[in-house]
């Protein structure tokens, strides 16, 4: 059937996968070929018709289309319903499969399949079966949700013996309330949804349940209850669906040591079925396209060639893209150990004379984050002439921290002598076990008096700096400052920008020698949305990254308020 025909096909090299997959299906195989294992296929049938003719897409460009599944989806769905083993628990025969993990490249209709499974299995499967929905937040889980919903309602036979308010999906249509039968209002079924911030989420007695994008998940908080909630059932389903992700060391990361242990048969997992899209390597991505289908099994027909070509070539320029899409298109891990950039790309030995901007504006910041530990202050200039950024550094410690390298203890981790950087001029030590802010607000001052120089605009974290805004408004007026959220909204903007103007040489820093120490240690860390913001290189928490936050905030203060700083500084 389905299976065996995937099977053939990717063994011809028609379909073309990855090994983990071909493990499974090899596994596959052997449960058909097995005398012991019974084979179901008018129950896998009677859901793949059901999703064929009753369920349609709900989004362009697809909407309102019939639902038809390709011979990947067909096998799966097989998989799940049709092949069953002797409990001897039950006196009976069930699906062998009931924990499902499905592990898939982005935009290949992860969400739809297993919404239109779930949908025909409350159908077809036995009265009184409760679905739900869940995910790492709200809006997550109710992607899955409104996809039943919506292929609930693009079919008149199912929305005429279904409802649905803001608690979930019931059986039994206002209009028919005396009607009997499954699809009645005595069938007390139901599809409902839930997030990790929900509470209350023990004491559920459910039939399947779909945890979506669980790569978002640092633990088994939200999973286990609904695990727990499935341990009634004769034949539960569990599906955990989800792309590659960036938290590091959560759930999945633990699921995955152990399902890899399953597929190279090192541990014993005969209920699990494990259906994972994965490349053999990274190579191959940037070697030969064919092979993206190997985490991409709807490319050509769910996703389009085009824009996988497009993210590739933006990936080869690009280093949080190239994370980003090698994390959720092909599934590959990117380790946070990685720096944001090479040496040889943060590396500048252009200098400039501060001279040169003697009565000039500037766009200033300040990373004040934490006021026992290094904080940084730069003013950033634009070459009118060249539109190269130009910047003047400082860097702040206290003295605690300064001198605890002298005495070979825990207050300076990174080993760095604070007081030979400070006889060169590239720190200010700072006395007592903390930072003063007249300190930074006296080095702002300094540029002023030294070279007349005012600043246009400031950008700060809001940490600590209720003193740094009392004085800055006494020494330059009121309005000067910008606060800059510590966010992936407002620093993934401009450290991209950061990030090109190094590689293009376009941000002259003087070669300072603490800038270039901060960059070395920079990594990134990405959200679902493709968002990037820094964050120290794994294994390294000792080493500072306040100059790389220095540059990024002044980046984020100049966007807003580019135009009429340039505009200021033509006059």
């Amino acid at each position: 059937m389905w299976i065996e025909a995937y099977y053939k096909e990717c063994k011809s090299g028609n379909c073309i996968i990855g090994k983990e997959l071909m493990s499974q299906l090899e596994m596959l195989m052997e449960d058909l070929n097995n005398p012991f294992v019974q084979k179901d296929y008018k129950a896998s049938d009677k859901r793949i018709q059901f999703i064929e003719k009753e369920c349609k897409h709900y989004e362009a460009p697809h909407a309102g289309k019939p639902f038809k599944l390709m011979l990947w989806q067909k096998a799966f769905i097989e998989t799940i319903f049709a092949i069953k083993i002797f409990d001897e628990e039950l006196g009976k025969y069930v699906r062998k499969y009931q924990d499902i993990l499905f592990l898939v490249g982005r935009k290949n209709g992860k969400t739809p399949l297993i919404g239109a499974i779930c949908l025909s299995e409350w159908f077809c499967g036995e009265e009184g079966k409760k679905v739900l929905c869940a995910s790492n937040d709200y809006e997550q889980a109710d992607l899955m949700f409104q996809a039943i919903n919506s292929m609930r309602e693009e079919s008149r036979s199912l929305a005429k013996c279904t409802r649905k308010n803001i608690k979930g999906i019931y059986f039994g249509n206002p209009k028919q309330k005396t009607k009997k039968g499954k699809f009645s209002y005595q069938n007390k079924g139901n599809i409902r949804k839930l997030s990790a911030k929900t509470g209350a989420k023990e004491g559920r007695n459910i039939g399947i349940g779909a945890v979506d994008e669980v790569f978002e998940m640092v633990d088994d908080r939200t999973v286990m209850p609904i695990r727990q909630a499935l341990s009634t059932q004769d034949e539960p389903l569990y599906f955990e669906l989800t792309t590659e992700g960036f938290t590091y060391d959560g759930y999945l990361d633990k699921r995955l040591i152990d399902a890899r242990k399953v597929l190279k048969g090192e541990l014993d997992r005969p209920r699990w079925l494990i259906w994972l899209y994965t490349q053999d390597s990274e190579e191959e991505v940037w070697q030969d396209e064919k092979s993206w289908s190997k985490s991409n099994p709807g490319i050509g027909t769910i996703k389009k060639w085009s824009f996988m070509r497009q993210m590739i070539d933006e990936a080869k320029t690009d280093n949080s893209t190239r994370a980003f899409v090698l994390a959720k298109d092909f599934n590959l891990k990117q380790n946070a150990s990685s720096a944001w950039l090479s040496e040889a790309e943060y590396t500048n030995t252009e200098f400039f004379d501060p001279e040169k901007y003697r009565g000039q504006m500037y766009i200033g910041s300040l990373d004040y984050a934490e006021t026992t530990d290094l904080c940084n202050a730069k003013a950033l200039f634009i070459d009118p002439l060249t539109m190269k950024v130009e910047t003047l550094t400082m860097y702040f410690i206290c003295e605690e921290k300064a001198d605890a390298i002298l005495e070979d203890n825990d207050l300076n981790p990174e080993k760095k002598n604070y007081r030979n950087w400070a006889a060169k001029g590239l720190v200010t030590v700072c006395p007592g076990s903390e930072v003063d802010a007249i300190y930074i607000v006296q080095w702002f001052y300094s540029l002023y008096k030294d070279y007349g120089m005012l600043p246009f605009k400031v950008g700060y974290d809001n940490w600590h700096a209720t003193d740094f805004k009392k004085l800055m408004a006494s020494h330059f007026g009121e309005g000067i400052l910008e606060r800059i959220n510590m966010d992936f909204l407002q620093l993934s903007g401009p450290m991209r920008i950061v990030e090109a103007d190094l590689k293009a040489k376009r941000l002259v820093y003087n070669n300072h020698e603490i800038d270039r120490w901060c960059l070395k240690n920079t990594s990134y860390k990405t959200n679902n949305l493709g968002l990037i913001m820094p964050v120290k290189v794994q294994g390294q928490s000792k080493n500072r990254i306040d100059g790389s936050l220095g540059f990024i905030i002044a980046y984020a203060t100049l966007s807003k308020f580019k135009s009429d700083y340039l505009d200021r500084i033509r006059r």
